[in-house]
């Protein structure tokens, strides 16, 4: 999976466009397709140790989510931080920095 950040600061509000990688097939549409299970359980956004944001997500999302939400309190420079948890327990993040 991978994902695609932009964080950038419009008066003190920074704004987030979010999108990831993945087929978000759950089991009934898998057993249809005959493809694996695939889906992102868990999205959580981080500036520092601060959570910002955060969403359970499920197969009930169309493929490749795409997400967009605001947040004050950063400051230009700072790293915006994206974690991700899968059905199988796995995890990805990536970091961007905000403009």
């Amino acid at each position: 999976m991978s994902m695609k950040i932009k964080a950038k600061i419009k008066k003190d509000v920074t704004e987030v466009k979010l999108l990831l990688s993945s087929p978000m097939v759950g089991k009934e549409e898998a057993e249809l397709k005959k493809v694996e299970v695939s889906y992102i359980t868990h999205v959580t956004a981080k500036v520092g140790t601060k959570v910002v944001w955060e969403a359970s997500t499920g197969p009930f999302l169309s493929k490749d989510p795409y997400f967009m939400f605001n947040f004050k309190g950063a400051k230009v420079g700072d790293e915006i931080v994206i974690e991700t948890i899968d059905n199988k327990g796995e995890t990805e993040s990536d970091k961007v920095v905000i403009k």
